[in-house]
Formats: structure tokens, C-alpha cells, sequence
């Protein structure tokens, strides 16, 4: 637990048996609870502090650190129960890794392997349903859908995407990269539960639908965006227009993957193409405003090695090599009764080794 120390203090909800919900900070394998501070941190949700603006987020944590300073009581985590941190009001998925688009476009599209013409032009992306986001521990029920012509039934190819998503506190529209830190309260971890057969019969010509809208699990814990350390991005060619100039940070989060207990992969998101400011701005660009509340994700986050995929698609070539579990039994894709954890580590803005809130969930028929 030493990623959950004074360096780093994340944002979560919970409540006791019978008590309503509060706003807390995770300190070690326990929480502080918040409420005694007063006007924003008193809410049962982020949202009234993330729309108050970053002088308010300073406050806010100023009046955190002088708190736990204090050595307030504290709750261990097994006594309370976690809810989603915050209400989440829309809800955007990018595609933004160049090495997940080249490895699904090599397995599922061999004859024309390679980036759609647009891909380095834009950050694609789509919007999901906010209203089945979840948060981590919630069982997800595998989901039915068509399948191919005439044929109904529960999806046979269901998948994670390791994802690591942006929650936006002020609202705005046309937000420039520059801006992105005036408005983006924290980062969570995210799983994009996805069936990828229901996904290949209907994704054209208008993309993702139902075989991504039954769930998105989502970590319990907010750390704040100030809170991360960030590097350079990786070099985009060609240029891309102005108002996705400057690319604004990247993050150098190291995610990990485990598959009922088996670590399978450890995808690098400092790899990703495009970057969180240049999605917001994208988002924006049209004119379309973001709410407090607003959820958008990475894409799957996947590195250029085998070991650093975020999709089981990707793992296992869907499903034609599997991967052999720590119990000894093999998966292509994940069965009923099957657990995920998906993980990250991070630098701190001041230079120590952080652990982001996972995010798991176990499939039930």
C-alpha cells in the first residue's frame, strides 16, 4: 500500500453501514474522512468541488494535508463501502494508441493491415452511455446481442480495455490544449467491457453500439490530475492543426493487467499518440460543451510488445492463441465466473512512486 502514502491522498465516496455517503481520501489501507472540513468536501459527491475550478481544488487539498497532518482517526477500508466518487454526467471512449489500431487492424483485417487515413489527423472516438458506468467490484453479466444475421444470444468473445480516463470538473466548450489542466479535476483507471462479437457484426458503418454500452467499470478513487508528474508525448507526424497544438502532457502511467491472479500484461501509457489535452480539445472543437462530471477515456492502451496489450483481443489473437492462467487452465476470452484487475503506478509531481485505484470486476452469466 506504500503508492497510497501522504504524496498522494485520492478522492473516493463511502459510506458506513447505516451512514450516509462522505467524501474521503485513501491513506495507506484506510480512509480519512472528509466531512468535518465543510462546503465542498461535506458533498456525498466530487461534483459540487470539481465544478468550484482549480483555486478551489488547491483549497481544498491545502485544507486535506493539514487534516491528515493531524492524524485524524481512521477507517479501514473494509469497514466501508465505495461508491462511484462522482456523478457522472457524459461519457466519451477515444481510440488513441497506435500500436492497439495496428495490432486489431493486423488480426482482424490481415489482407489491409494498417491506420485508417484519418487516424493521424484526429483523435477518433465515440460516445457511450454514462448511465452503465459502475463502479470497480460490480459483477458485470455478460451481455446478449445479435450476433450474426438471425442469430440472438450472449456474447462468446467478451474483453477488457485497459483504459485510463480524464474527469472533467469546469464545464467549457472549445477548449484549448493549453486550458486542459484548468479543467480536468483527476484521473481514473477504466475497463471498457467489450464483446467483440456483437461489435464486428454491428460497428458498420456508425461504429460501436451495444457492444460496448452494457458496462464501463470505473476505480473508486480520483487521484488528482496536479497530483501526477508528466512527460513529453510521443511525436506525432504529420503536424497536427493548430488547435490540437501544443500537444500538451503526457503521463507516464505503467498499467498492469491481471486475469484471475495471473499478471498477463503491463501496458505503458506514456506510448499513447495523442494526449489527454488534445482529446478534450477535439471533444470541444466543434462547438459541443463538457459538463462537471463529464468521463472521457484513453482508448485501450496498448505498447508495441506482446506483454504490453490492453485487450484480450489483442493477448490471445482473438482467441486463437491462448494464454495459459496461473491454475493451469486456458482462456481466448473470458468465462462466466472469470476476474480482471487492471492497475497502474505513477510518479508523483513530486518525484515518488504513487498506485493509481484499480479497477476490477468479475463476469456472472
Amino acid at each position: 500500500m506504500s503508492g497510497f502514502g501522504l504524496h498522494h491522498l485520492p478522492y473516493g465516496v463511502f459510506s458506513r453501514p447505516g451512514d450516509e455517503r462522505r467524501i474521503g481520501v485513501r491513506l495507506w489501507s484506510s480512509v480519512v474522512d472528509l466531512s468535518a472540513l465543510g462546503g465542498h468536501l461535506a458533498a456525498a459527491s466530487l461534483n459540487p468541488l470539481m465544478a468550484a475550478g482549480r483555486r478551489e481544488w488547491t483549497a481544498a487539498r491545502e485544507a486535506v494535508d493539514d487534516l491528515v497532518a493531524s492524524e485524524p482517526p481512521l477507517i479501514p477500508l473494509r469497514d466501508v463501502t465505495l461508491h462511484l466518487p462522482f456523478e457522472v454526467a457524459d461519457y466519451t471512449d477515444f481510440y488513441s494508441s497506435e500500436h492497439h489500431a495496428l495490432n486489431v487492424s493486423k488480426i482482424l483485417r490481415p489482407d489491409s493491415p494498417g491506420l485508417s487515413p484519418q487516424w493521424k489527423h484526429l483523435p477518433i472516438g465515440y460516445h457511450g452511455r454514462s448511465a452503465t458506468v459502475v463502479v470497480s467490484g460490480t459483477p458485470v453479466q455478460r451481455p446478449s446481442g445479435q450476433l450474426a444475421e438471425s442469430v440472438f444470444g450472449p456474447t462468446r468473445r467478451l474483453d477488457v480495455e485497459a483504459e485510463v480516463g480524464f474527469v472533467v470538473g469546469v464545464p467549457g466548450r472549445r477548449i484549448a490544449t493549453t486550458d486542459f489542466a484548468e479543467h480536468v479535476f483527476g484521473v481514473v483507471l477504466v475497463n471498457d467491457w467489450s464483446a467483440r462479437d456483437l461489435q464486428a457484426w454491428e460497428y458498420r458503418p456508425l461504429g460501436p453500439f451495444l457492444a460496448k454500452s452494457f458496462a464501463t467499470t470505473l476505480s473508486p478513487w480520483v487521484t488528482p490530475l496536479s497530483t501526477l508528474a508528466t512527460v513529453p508525448g510521443v511525436a506525432q507526424d504529420p503536424e497536427p492543426l493548430d488547435y490540437l497544438r501544443p500537444a500538451g502532457p503526457g503521463f507516464d502511467l505503467r498499467l498492469s493487467v491481471e486475469w484471475n491472479d495471473t499478471l498477463v500484461s503491463t501496458p505503458p501509457f506514456a506510448s499513447m499518440y495523442w494526449t489527454a489535452a488534445q482529446q478534450l480539445a477535439h471533444l470541444t472543437s466543434n462547438g459541443a460543451s463538457v459538463r462537471t462530471g463529464d468521463l472521457y477515456a484513453s482508448g485501450t492502451v496498448s505498447g508495441p510488445a506482446r506483454g504490453e496489450v490492453g485487450s484480450f483481443l489483442e493477448l490471445t489473437r482473438n482467441g486463437a492463441e491462448p494464454v495459459r492462467l496461473r491454475d493451469g487452465t486456458s482462456r481466448g476470452y473470458l468465462e462466466d465466473g472469470d476476474w480482471v484487475r487492471i492497475g497502474a503506478t505513477a510518479r508523483s509531481a513530486g518525484g515518488k512512486e504513487i498506485t493509481l485505484g484499480s479497477v476490477s470486476g468479475t463476469i456472472v452469466a
